[in-house]
């Protein structure tokens, strides 16, 4: 069975109450409610977690890298810090779609460069609670 881990980072959980006119208001049980239904009807065996904490994320690429799991990563603020991401995703073999909530190009300067990209398979970004369907549907050709 295909599987897919989305792995959400620091300061996710606050979806629903923190800058709704940037990030929306749909909370992160919200998208996992939409994502796990999207899941079940495709067949895919779906992970869902969160982490205010950089070395989970890394344990949690590692992990999917293993087991040929794909990665749908938001990474939220260490997508513009986190060289241990990288890493992480280049050593693991993982296949991620790294995805943002908000058209970070429209936002400040310092969130325009990625440490992720250039080890991601695509960019998704700009579309609110929907760049998590839209990165689900992308990976899914991409799973062995």
């Amino acid at each position: 069975m295909k599987a897919v881990h989305v792995l959400n980072g620091p300061n996710l959980n606050l979806l629903g109450t923190r800058e709704p006119a940037t990030y929306g208001t749909a909370t992160l049980a919200d998208i996992e409610a939409s994502l796990q239904a999207r899941a079940k009807a495709a067949g895919v065996a779906l992970t869902f977690r969160q982490s205010n904490h950089e070395g989970d994320l890394v344990d949690w690429i590692q992990e999917a890298g293993k087991s040929g799991a794909g990665v749908l990563l938001n990474a939220g603020a260490f997508t513009h810090t986190s060289i241990a991401l990288h890493d992480a995703i280049k050593g693991s073999g993982a296949i991620v779609v790294e995805l943002h909530l908000s058209n970070v190009f429209a936002r400040e300067p310092f969130r325009h460069h990625s440490t992720l990209s250039a080890v991601a398979k695509g960019v998704i970004c700009g579309f609110g609670a929907a760049s998590y369907t839209l990165a689900f549907d992308a990976i899914l050709p991409h799973l062995p």
